[in-house]
């Protein structure tokens, strides 16, 4: 069905800080709920999306990275376009099918950061920043907030039910699970074929 690694069961966990249960989402996973469930997800070059419908508060997230590391000309819709679009279609489809309306649907934009050792010069999470932002205006997705590009790593928290967002910067990183996380991720995505087009749900 998909080139983007879903798990079947998201990672379902209370978190005492926030007082409320909660879901984390990693590299390639997207989820969209309309309960009061918090969305987690820690970034480094990767770039997440938080979709809401402020009506129903029927609210998502998904986390991808860009596959290829060439730019086609104007004009032309590469593969790493096709896989980006891909991803967001998927999350659109899950909160259309929830009951949300495209028409309403609200954006919130974070990551892309240059993190990932050894392919910076690539400008990794420049091109995600660039095609999210791209993505949004031709959808005519209105983006309330963005936290984009830098240094550092993002841990972000989401929840639907409210739209509220919270961004921690983690600008000391005791171990390299983020880095692994992605590169695995980018490893996993760089030879898959690009998906089909998703049918939306009205």
């Amino acid at each position: 069905m998909s080139t983007l690694p879903v798990l079947p069961i998201p990672n379902r966990y209370f978190d005492r800080h926030f007082d409320r249960d909660a879901v984390k989402i990693l590299p390639g996973e997207y989820f969209a709920t309309r309960e009061p469930t918090m969305i987690v997800t820690v970034l480094g070059s990767c770039v997440s999306v938080c979709l809401r419908d402020p009506v129903t508060n029927i609210g998502g997230m998904n986390h991808f990275l860009l596959p290829s590391e060439d730019m086609a000309p104007a004009g032309n819709l590469n593969a790493s376009a096709r896989y980006g679009s891909f991803a967001m279609e998927l999350l659109i489809n899950e909160l259309l099918k929830l009951g949300a309306s495209k028409s309403r649907l609200e954006a919130k934009v974070f990551g892309g950061g240059n993190v990932l050792q050894g392919i910076t010069i690539n400008n990794v999470g420049e091109r995600n920043s660039e095609f999210v932002l791209d993505y949004l205006q031709i959808e005519k997705i209105p983006i309330l907030a963005r936290d984009l590009l830098g240094p550092y790593p993002r841990k972000v928290y989401f929840f639907p039910d409210t739209g509220e967002v919270r961004v921690r910067k983690i600008k000391i990183m005791h171990n390299n699970t983020i880095l692994d996380r992605e590169s695995e991720y980018r490893m996993r995505i760089k030879d898959s074929p690009v998906a089909g087009d998703v049918d939306f749900f009205e």
